[in-house]
């Protein structure tokens, strides 16, 4: 574990720490963003417009992570308001990013009148992508740390920074449920390369990333050890196991009616 890379001192200004999350987020971003501008030249869509749609879901993302992560836990920063700074240095929570992004990106799309469909799917393998890298950023900063583990792979941390800034448990034995994550969402994308140059109707592929990552993350949950986000059901789920849930059947309720919308016409006789 490696949270911090290295502090920048500006004599009087001060000084400013470069972390390693921030670094490998902003890989990732820029990594899903390449390949979506490859895309959407693929597609004949504007570059520019989906330069401009990746920055605008990346801010609507990092907001929405922050606001449903103090919503989750409201007494903790109800209790020390100051707490909100320094959880600036943790991811939040995804799906809040998740669906901050996507209503953001929706509003983008519609009033650019860009194909809504379309878009949506040569965004997913690039955002699945991001995700795998980004997760290495969690590993690095200690970050969406795993539960106590006996397995021959779990690992220990033990930099006092990340335990200072994320909460990481020290010299503890536990699931690198980061690197469970980043492997998943890594064989999500290629599926997901794969699926894009055989879709059946528009929307497929995002529906597709929609399912596939609700599954990972769903089973994933159970290896989480950073369960302080909320639950549900007297702790049966948790947050993101119920958000997977309601994605899962939002996907499953708009698959045939995409699926008879986009189908290609009868040949004729």
């Amino acid at each position: 574990m490696h949270p911090v890379l290295f502090d920048l001192h500006l004599g009087r200004l001060g000084s400013f720490t470069v972390g390693t999350y921030g670094l490998f987020y902003a890989l990732g971003f820029l990594l899903a963003l390449r390949l979506a501008v490859f895309y959407a030249r693929r597609e004949g869509i504007e570059t520019a417009r989906i330069v401009d749609l990746g920055i605008v879901a990346l801010l609507a993302g990092f907001v929405g992570a922050k606001v449903v992560l103090y919503l989750l836990t409201p007494r903790v920063y109800l209790a020390d308001p100051m707490e909100m700074i320094r959880s600036l240095r943790s991811a939040g929570v995804f799906y809040g990013g998740f669906l901050f992004a996507s209503l953001a990106a929706v509003l983008y799309v519609r009033r650019h009148r860009l194909p809504l469909g379309r878009v949506a799917d040569l965004m997913a393998p690039p955002l699945a992508l991001g995700q795998a890298v980004g997760r290495l950023g969690c590993f690095a900063a200690g970050c969406c740390y795993g539960k106590p583990a006996s397995v021959p792979w779990a690992v220990t941390f033990t930099d006092v920074y990340a335990a200072r800034t994320t909460g990481t448990p020290l010299d503890t034995p536990l699931h690198p449920s980061q690197l469970y994550e980043s492997a998943l969402a890594f064989l999500l994308f290629l599926g997901l390369l794969w699926l894009s140059d055989r879709k059946r109707f528009p929307g497929q592929v995002v529906l597709s990333y929609t399912v596939g990552y609700s599954v990972i993350r769903f089973v994933l949950e159970y290896w989480r050890g950073d369960l302080d986000r909320g639950s549900f059901f007297g702790g049966a789920l948790s947050t993101s196991q119920l958000i997977a849930i309601v994605l899962v059947l939002g996907a499953a309720a708009l698959w045939p009616r995409l699926s008879r919308k986009g189908a290609p016409p009868p040949a004729a006789a």
